[in-house]
């Protein structure tokens, strides 16, 4: 489905009981609502999921220039505005846990609980080259230049050698993304420098990393853990950066056991 906000057309889906608790899942760089596949018959038992593509992803608008994490959270907003949820329990992976982080900074009064999954608070200096060697290679020569080197770094060298099922789907995702939304949301990204607003952050918080994540490393995850007070943090083992993807099970446990004591 299709919705005018903040001056885009934003693809959602909105899914379980009517009269649950929203949960919100926003997804990463390169990927759309799909990439949730292995959550929904999890979360839809027992909640009303609602589900987006980000700008410059899937089927939401990808408009030209650089975008802002800022920018990405009114999005957000706007949606949830259009859509009339005052409140949302807030899941997001990567470029999503950043996007939950500036909800929770900027608007906390829209979010129940936040969970940050596989993401940082910050991107440092020296990481801008390669951020820039990413989008020039992109508008230089396509998607199709970058999806090796992403799915590599995205799962472990034994799922991606044994489930060759599961990655093709990601790896599709990564192909179909529009240059010009991964750019966009490249620049937002590189921006990233949360750390130190972090104790700002009152929310019931989760935070979740794969132990082989190598984008957004466990020790990330334990800077934001440190950072943001009564927060818990579940590491995955046999997990890279997609972790949702790499190991469902373990990933819908610490999502599922969270939400349990949060969502009232």
């Amino acid at each position: 489905m299709q919705v005018q906000a903040n001056g885009i057309s934003i693809n959602y889906t909105l899914d379980g009981p009517a009269s649950a608790p929203v949960v919100t899942l926003s997804h990463s760089l390169a990927c759309d609502v799909s990439m949730w596949d292995p959550q929904m018959a999890m979360l839809t038992a027992k909640y009303r999921v609602l589900r987006f593509d980000t700008r410059g992803h899937g089927k939401t608008s990808a408009p030209a220039g650089a975008y802002t994490l800022g920018q990405l959270a009114e999005d957000a907003r706007a949606l949830l505005k259009a859509l009339n949820i005052a409140k949302t329990h807030w899941i997001g992976l990567s470029m999503g846990g950043m996007i939950g982080q500036m909800l929770a900074l900027e608007s906390p009064q829209v979010l129940a609980s936040l969970t940050i999954c596989d993401s940082s608070s910050r991107v440092p200096p020296e990481a801008g080259p390669m951020w820039q060697e990413r989008i020039d290679m992109a508008k230089a020569k396509g998607m199709a230049a970058l999806v090796d080197s992403t799915l590599q770094r995205w799962f472990t060298e034994p799922f991606l050698t044994s489930q060759p099922a599961k990655v093709e789907p990601i790896r599709k995702l990564i192909l179909n993304t529009p240059v010009q939304g991964y750019c966009g949301c490249g620049e937002a990204i590189r921006k990233l420098d949360n750390t130190d607003k972090l104790p700002a952050i009152k929310l019931p918080t989760l935070i979740v990393v794969g132990r082989q994540d190598v984008g957004t490393p466990v020790a990330a995850s334990e800077v934001m853990h440190g950072k943001i007070a009564g927060s818990k943090l579940v590491i995955l083992e046999n997990a890279s950066h997609i972790s949702n993807v790499e190991q469902p099970a373990a990933f819908n446990r610490a999502i599922g056991d969270f939400l349990g004591q949060v969502a009232r």
